[in-house]
């Protein structure tokens, strides 16, 4: 199964994204999201509130950052995530996205 960029089986191209994303980094914020995905913040923030609203995506705070992964508590979370899995599947530029993503901070003193 590809998804087409005209695909939307969550509602908009934005939404089915973000949660491809949100499946592969289990937690990240909206300006990653934005910048990986290619697409604009402000997008990227309507999706995350709906999704939110709909229970799909869970939030919380860290200092002044909103942190948003899947909802574990959501309704038919296992579906949901072999679904996202099925998906994925032909994602490889957003694997290989992801993978270059850096996830920690680098070390004092460390060239860039």
């Amino acid at each position: 199964m590809k998804v087409i960029t005209t695909s939307q089986p969550f509602g908009s191209t934005a939404r089915t994204r973000t949660l491809l994303a949100l499946r592969l980094l289990e937690e990240s914020y909206a300006r990653e999201l934005a910048r990986l995905l290619d697409l604009a913040l402000s997008g990227v923030q309507k999706a995350l509130r709906s999704l939110e609203r709909d229970a799909l995506v869970a939030a919380r705070s860290a200092g002044r950052t909103r942190l948003y992964r899947l909802n574990p508590r959501a309704p038919a979370r296992r579906e949901l995530e072999r679904y996202l899995d099925r998906l994925l599947d032909p994602e490889t530029l957003l694997r290989d996205r992801v993978s270059r993503l850096r996830r920690r901070p680098r070390a004092t003193g460390k060239p860039l």
